[in-house]
Order: structure tokens, then C-alpha cells, then sequence
């Protein structure tokens, strides 16, 4: 069929498999990839607006909502709720795992391992591979252990010594002990007639550093950040700093009509480099450890879904750099565990960074020396300061892309983090303005690369305004770098990566864009969640026309990940339940390349209702939230009746009334 048959922004799908011309029913925001949302349980602070909304309020301005407001605010996918799944009689975790538990006979949870196992429900059967796992509706979908396939008879009914245990295959070990849904793999009969854990101390020394994960905060650093008690004499010295400038500047704006003050200042004497005479100033700029990215792919910071276990997944198929969620200045300063979780990296992300949103000199540079005293350069590699997120809450607070009308300030907040990270570089990416038809990029980028000391500059050829309603803007982008090497000419600054962002969905366009944009990479987020194997492509300088079976093997490697990462008792089996139906919420929109008539295939291009060459893959292009359920059952076991999914951009839920008809 001729490509002029197809609406606008339709995916030129064959005729042999293409149902009808109507539009696939799918509802696909991409706000929601930037949207707030905390990894475990909704956060205390979820930030989840309605994606799209026109902005009422300019930054930091307040009001009282009214009672429609509210309930706008509060209603379907406005704060999700995904309640832990948990064991109907909980075993103390000291016990589960072999240990004697202090609290003795006073401890709330029982200490009673048969009894415990009595009520266990029934291990689950993880598959090493996919050759032999069922598709769903087959008659050999189960996956729960059958009696008659019990081994040996010793073992309680829960048990199954045929099982394997992805921690246990990993790491010679499973921390969650007794608890575990794969238990069988990793537990024996002892002389004495009991059931005791199994550990294989050689592969747990063999395989220690290349699978524990790193940046773990202290409990008592949390108490201490708590209760306010964490020393942070940097960020002290330079909050005084900035106090004594801004006097100096109001007596000069006093005596001449004008200031000599620059934000630069700060860090810098007047003849441009550091002043050396203070102990908290511990790096010129020149000192700074500079990054060499040219060449390298880089996967951005999303929120919820660029979890640990997806960027361990885009890592074995390609990405070199990786960037945890974004996370909130203030709530790592007040302690929460749920945020410092998303600082944990895995030992095979090579070059890893944080992501900090914020609006204040003083918290973002606290965060920042909080950081690099208790991770060091050795557990992160870059620190990114987000002043592109298009969020209402996030923008109306200050933060994100905000940032970009408030030059000052963002240079005061770049050279306070700078100081107090030491020799770990700092990072911004940024839109190419706050309104559209405004855009302000070429005129920052310039003074941020010159005067702040950065590292690197990534650059979303978008406004904040526009969203994802226009492709990204690669001729502007192109524009900025052009801003911001001429003034590195112009000063003798050696250059700074920089990276382009927008539209990044195959190997051609990848490549395309760098050589457009004259930048050195270009941060991959939406194509990633698509299709993480776009690094392969990159890498490759090919497109992949990946069958269903290698889909489904990356679906299998996901939930490993994920059960390593999360655990693998009922919780944890269910916590990565919940992320690799985030996943698949964006997975299902790739259109397989073999079914396209002109390639490349497009990110913005949305496909007429098609069917997949085998029933996999048309299951795998399901857009309908139940359908993921069932993917996640092929390796995860059976959802438990009372679990809800609720989509972050969709409103068909897993386990609500709208999807039961």
C-alpha cells in the first residue's frame, strides 16, 4: 500500500499484517516517562499531575486548590498505591536466613520454619531460558511445582528440589533464606532430619564483586540526616560566601548604580582562577576529573522504569553510561530510604551518575557533599543536575526545567555542588527553553560550560512547553554546541562533551543526529524504554530485527535482574512483577522492523492494529495491561489475586473493574 494511503504519523505496516487502517487504541503519554513516581509504593512525595495540563501557576507561587481541583489532582493515576504482597504467616528474617534473631520470644514475626512452610505457598519454577517457556493459554502454562512432580517426599509440599533460584545461580547464596519463592534450589535435609540453607562459598568468593551492589547509606547516616546532626562544613563555608557577596554586591549596586559581582566569584578570584588560600575549596576547575564520553552511549535518567535491573539490562546489550532516577534534593536530605535506594548501582554500570532536582543553592550543594563523602569517586562517577523536567509540580516548585529563566541562581547551584563534589564532575541537561518559539539554550549553554565548571552539557532539542507534541529541534541543537565552542575558543577552555537528546530510535537516526547536531552522543531515553536494544544498534551501526523469542529472552534476563535486585521472597517476586509491567508499558509499543514497509521505523509513527508474525509477538504488542500480567506469569508465577497494576500512562489497570469487561 502506498505510504499516501496512511494518516499522517502512521507506521507503514504490511498488508499481510495489518488488520485495518484504523488506528491501534493505545494511549501512550510520554510525559509519564518524566513523571515523578518513587520506585516502592508511591513515595511519599509521588509526582504525578495530568500530563499534558496547561500551567496555572508560575514557580514557587501558591494557592489554595478548590475542591474540583483536588479531586482532578486525586483521581485515576494521580498517586498510585502498588501495596507489598506479603506471606499470610510472616517468618522472621534473622530466622529465614539461618541467624538467630535477639529479640527471641518478644520478636512479632514467628520463628517456627515448619510451621512457616506449612502455609508457604508453593515454589515457583524459573526457567533458564526461553526455548521451553509455554505462551500463555497453552495447556502447559503453569508454572507452579504439581505434586506428582515431587522428587523426594522429605520435602514439605511448599518445597521443590527441582527449582532454581536466579539469586542463588548468581551468587552462590539467596538472602532471602527460607523465605524464598525458589527455595528448592538452595535448601537440604540435614542429619539431624531438619531442612538447613545451602551456600556455595565458592562461587559467593568468586562472584562477590561483580555482583553486589554498591552505594549502600549507613543506617545511622540516615539518623543522622534525619535529626539534622550531618556535618557539612562545605556547604557552610559556601553559603557564608555567598552571604558575604551578597553584600559586597548590594554596597557596590549602593555606591556606583551597579554590580562588579558575578556568580563566577564564588569559586573563582578575580583573575579567574581558584583561590587557593581556603581549605574549602579543594579543586580548581582545571583540576576538576574530566570526561571523555565521545563515542560512548548514554541512557537517560527516567524515572520509575530506568530502574537498577532495566539499566542492567540496557548495560548487557550496549549502554555504556547510566544515570539513576531522578531524585528530590530535599527528601535525601530528610533521610528517606526510598531515595537513597536510588543512588544503588550494579558493579557492571562502568561510568554512573545521580540525578538531583532542586531549586536551592544550599540543599542541592548540601545533597552534593552528603554524596561525595559517603560514595566517593568510586561509587559515582557524575552528579547531574536536572533543569529539564517538564513536570508541573517539579517546574512550579522551581525545579527542573525552571531553572532555565533563572540563570543566577542555576550558576550559584552549579559552583556550590561543584565545590562540595570535589574531583567528581557535575552535569546539567536542559531544554532548549521554557516556552515555545522562546528558546534561551544558546545563550546558557555558553556561560554554563565557561563559568560553572561542568563536566558535560546534555541538551533536549525541546521546550518545556512543547512536550513530546513536536520532533526535537537537532538545527538548534546544532546551534548551541556552535555557542558553546566558540567560547571555549574564544577563552582557551578545553572542550566538554556535549549530548543531544530527542527522537533517538534507531541506529540511522542515531547516527544521523550526531552528525547533524555536531555533538559527541546522544542520551537515549524514550527509544530505550521502547527497545533497550537500540545500544546493540548503535554499537552495531545496524537495525536489529529482533525476533519475538529474543524479545522474550530479554523479558526473562529483566525479571532476573529484577529478582536479584528486589528479592526473591513474595514481596520481592512481586515488587519486580510490578516493574516488569512498567516495562512492558512501554515495550509493547515497538513495531517489529520486519513488518514495516519503509525503514527506518519512527518513534512518533503509530501503528494501524496489526499482528505479529507469531502469536509471541503479537502478544508482546498488546496494549492492553492484563496481557503484560500474563507475560510477567511466564516467569514469575501466578499474580496473587488481591495485586493491582495500575499503568503510570495508561488508565486500563490489571486487577480494576474498567478491565475485567
Amino acid at each position: 500500500m502506498e505510504d499516501s494511503k496512511y494518516p499522517p504519523g502512521t507506521a507503514p505496516i504490511k498488508a499481510e499484517y495489518r488488520i485495518s487502517l484504523e488506528p491501534r487504541s493505545v494511549i501512550d503519554d510520554d510525559d509519564a516517562a518524566e513523571s515523578k513516581s518513587s520506585h516502592i509504593n508511591g513515595g511519599h512525595h509521588a509526582i504525578s499531575e495530568e500530563y499534558g495540563g496547561q500551567d496555572t501557576l508560575s514557580p514557587g507561587k501558591h494557592h489554595r486548590m478548590s475542591k474540583e481541583e483536588k479531586k482532578r489532582r486525586t483521581g485515576a493515576n494521580k498517586g498510585r498505591r502498588f501495596g507489598k504482597t506479603r506471606d499470610k504467616l510472616e517468618l522472621c528474617w534473622k530466622v529465614a536466613r539461618g541467624d538467630i534473631c535477639e529479640f527471641g520470644g518478644e520478636c512479632r514475626m514467628t520463628h517456627d520454619i515448619n510451621e512457616y512452610l506449612a502455609q508457604k505457598p508453593r515454589d515457583l519454577l524459573f526457567p533458564q531460558n526461553v526455548d521451553s517457556v509455554p505462551i500463555p493459554g497453552s495447556s502447559s502454562e503453569e508454572h507452579s511445582v504439581k505434586d506428582s512432580e515431587m522428587t523426594e517426599s522429605y520435602y514439605p509440599p511448599s518445597v521443590d528440589p527441582s527449582s532454581s533460584c536466579p539469586l542463588f545461580h548468581t551468587k552462590g547464596e539467596c538472602r532471602s533464606g527460607f523465605k524464598c519463592r525458589f527455595l528448592g534450589a538452595h535448601v537440604r535435609k540435614s542429619e539431624n532430619g531438619e531442612l538447613e540453607l545451602v551456600k556455595d562459598e565458592e562461587k559467593v568468593a568468586r562472584r562477590k564483586v561483580e555482583t553486589t551492589e554498591l552505594n549502600f547509606l549507613p543506617l545511622d547516616t540516615l539518623k543522622r540526616l534525619r535529626s539534622k546532626k550531618y556535618p557539612l562544613p562545605i556547604t557552610d563555608a559556601y553559603m557564608k560566601e555567598m552571604q558575604e557577596s551578597e553584600s559586597k554586591k548590594s554596597m557596590t549596586q549602593e555606591t556606583n548604580g551597579k554590580t562588579t559581582f558575578t556568580e563566577v566569584e564564588l569559586m573563582n578570584g578575580d583573575d579567574g582562577k581558584a583561590q587557593r588560600d581556603s581549605p574549602d575549596v579543594p579543586l580548581r576547575f582545571s583540576e576538576k576529573k574530566r570526561l571523555h564520553w565521545r563515542g560512548l552511549t548514554y541512557l537517560a535518567p527516567l524515572t520509575t522504569v530506568g530502574n537498577l535491573p532495566f539499566r542492567q539490562l540496557c548495560v548487557s546489550l550496549g549502554a555504556d553510561i547510566t544515570c539513576g532516577e531522578m531524585g528530590l534534593a530535599t527528601s535525601f536530605l530528610q533521610g528517606s530510604k526510598e531515595e537513597w535506594s536510588l543512588v544503588r548501582r550494579h558493579p557492571s554500570e562502568r561510568v554512573f551518575g545521580i540525578q538531583l532536582a532542586g531549586n536551592k543553592p544550599g540543599i542541592l550543594t548540601s545533597t552534593a557533599e552528603t554524596m561525595a563523602r559517603e560514595f566517593g569517586s568510586t561509587g559515582i562517577d557524575f552528579v547531574d543536575l536536572n533543569c529539564g523536567c517538564p513536570i508541573d509540580l517539579v517546574f512550579r516548585s522551581g525545579s527542573g526545567s525552571a531553572l532555565l529563566d533563572a540563570p543566577a541562581k542555576l550558576s550559584k547551584i552549579l559552583i556550590g555542588m561543584n565545590k562540595a563534589l570535589g574531583e567528581i564532575p557535575v552535569t546539567v541537561k536542559l531544554r532548549a527553553g521554557v516556552k515555545e518559539g522562546r528558546n534561551t539554550a544558546h545563550k546558557l549553554m555558553p556561560r554554563l560550560a565557561a563559568e560553572t565548571g561542568i563536566g558535560t552539557l546534555t541538551l533536549h532539542g525541546r521546550t518545556r512547553q512543547q512536550r513530546y507534541t513536536k520532533l526535537a529541534d537537532w538545527d538548534y541543537i546544532r546551534e548551541c554546541v556552535e555557542a558553546v565552542r566558540a567560547r571555549e575558543a574564544d577563552e582557551g577552555l578545553a572542550p566538554i562533551p556535549i549530548f543531544g537528546g530527542g527522537d533517538a530510535y534507531s541506529s540511522q537516526g542515531y547516527w544521523e543526529s550526531v552528525e547533524h547536531g555536531c555533538v559527541d552522543g546522544v542520551m537515549v531515553g524514550r527509544g530505550a524504554l521502547i527497545k533497550p536494544w537500540i545500544f546493540t544498534e548503535i554499537k552495531e551501526r545496524r537495525e536489529w530485527d529482533i525476533s519475538s523469542r529474543e524479545r522474550l529472552e530479554l523479558i526473562r534476563k529483566y525479571a532476573e535482574f529484577g529478582l536479584n535486585h528486589f528479592g526473591s521472597d513474595t514481596t520481592g517476586v512481586n515488587t519486580t512483577r510490578r516493574y516488569l509491567c512498567e516495562a512492558l508499558s512501554f515495550t509493547h509499543r515497538y513495531i517489529p522492523i520486519g513488518l514495516l514497509e519503509v525503514l527506518p521505523g519512527r518513534l512518533n509513527d503509530r501503528p494501524p492494529a496489526f499482528r505479529g508474525r507469531d502469536d509471541l509477538e503479537t502478544l508482546l504488542a498488546s496494549p492492553d495491561s492484563r496481557d503484560w500480567v500474563k507475560i510477567s506469569e511466564m516467569f514469575l508465577g501466578r499474580a496473587p489475586e488481591e495485586w493491582v497494576f495500575t499503568p503510570k500512562h495508561k488508565s486500563n489497570s490489571y486487577g480494576s473493574e474498567e478491565s475485567q469487561g
